[in-house]
């Protein structure tokens, strides 16, 4: 187990710094992660879950938030119907609702579970708009990313035995041929 969660810390890392490098992430932004951490162990899916291996993708994911400012989301397993855990003040910032659940390994998965007992003041919401997100281990956040999902074809492509995607989101291109796309300063900082 050691050298596999040492394997993991040295996957993540390396995911989080091409995070970083790209250039895609703005603070503030939502940034969703759904983590499978049976997956990243070798197991299917809901089998084998780990909190020490959360603890590890959580610790890095925490160095992504301090350098680039993103308010991280962790999606829980389907038995909660993937609800997300965050921060009280990012639920308050984007106007989200709050729901009445703690998730538990069993049911939410050991990732969000962890996520919510490291968190100063923990909420679960239903769903999000995130402008990025990274699913490790085919959890499947796609519906929690705002349209129009962007694959990101990054150099780390797994964290332990589990199959990494990553994707950042755009505004979408409306007006045809005439349309002007490039975007101008005054819009770039919208977070809407």
């Amino acid at each position: 187990m050691e050298q596999l969660t040492q394997t993991i810390q040295q996957n993540t890392d390396a995911l989080v710094k091409e995070w970083i490098a790209s250039g895609h992430l703005r603070k503030g932004d939502l940034f969703v992660i759904g983590c499978s951490t049976s997956e990243a162990a070798g197991e299917r899916i809901g089998t084998s879950g780990s909190e020490t291996i959360a603890a590890v993708f959580y610790e890095a994911l925490e160095k992504l938030q301090r350098q680039t400012g993103v308010q991280l989301v962790f999606q829980c397993c389907e038995h909660l119907n993937r609800a997300l855990v965050m921060e009280r003040e990012t639920c308050n910032e984007h106007w989200l609702e709050e729901v009445s659940v703690i998730p538990a390994p069993q049911a939410g998965g050991s990732m969000a579970s962890y996520a919510y007992k490291q968190m100063k003041h923990p909420v679960v919401v239903e769903a999000v708009q995130a402008h990025a997100g990274m699913d490790i281990g085919e959890t499947m956040i796609g519906m929690h990313l705002k349209p129009v999902a962007v694959p990101l074809r990054f150099h780390q492509r797994q964290v332990g035995n589990a199959r990494v995607t990553a994707a950042r989101t755009r505004p979408k291109l409306i007006g045809g041929q005439r349309a002007i796309y490039e975007a101008t300063a005054a819009n770039q900082s919208c977070k809407g």
